[in-house]
């Protein structure tokens, strides 16, 4: 994120919109941005970031004409979060807190207990990596999961605590 802030430093409404795409997954491809294959318009962003759409249209500008910039953002996808939804489709979702998320091993640790106890996970997906100290792991797992699994889970190396979603 402090690489983007520097190409945004004197241009704190393009810096938000940059931002904004880049948490949401927005990519510029040919002056336009996208959201998979999926056009936004210019106003829907301006809208998302409460800036003028005008700002939107700088900033996409400036990723264009900056390679720096365009080589991230024309490679951004956005991606699918199964975790609010994950009961509707059979499944049951926690959010692990590290202790310290620097700490390697903590999501194969997990996936070891899950798979030793017999359940498969869906989906898990690493929150927040622009701060690897408050980096949250997010986990979609088939089924309900038993009170021990969960327990098991949380005794792992490197768990500060779970958060059932």
């Amino acid at each position: 994120m402090e690489r983007i802030s520097h190409f945004f430093s004197r241009f704190p409404s393009q810096e938000l919109v940059a931002r904004l795409m880049l948490e949401r997954g927005i990519s510029v491809r040919d002056g336009k941005a996208y959201c998979m294959d999926i056009e936004q318009s210019d106003t829907a962003i301006a809208r998302a970031a409460d800036v003028d759409r005008r700002v939107v249209r700088s900033t996409i500008k400036r990723i264009c004409e900056t390679p720096e910039l365009y080589a991230l953002y024309s490679k951004l996808k956005c991606m699918l979060l199964l975790s609010d939804s994950a009961s509707e489709i059979g499944c049951s979702a926690f959010e692990v807190v590290p202790i310290d998320a620097r700490v390697p091993g903590i999501m194969a640790n997990i996936a070891k207990t899950l798979s030793d106890a017999g359940i498969n996970i869906r989906q898990a997906i690493v929150c927040d990596p622009a701060n690897s100290i408050s980096s949250h792991l997010i986990i979609v797992a088939e089924g309900e999961l038993p009170g021990q699994v969960l327990t098991a889970v949380k005794n792992c190396k490197g768990v500060a605590s779970i958060i059932l979603l």
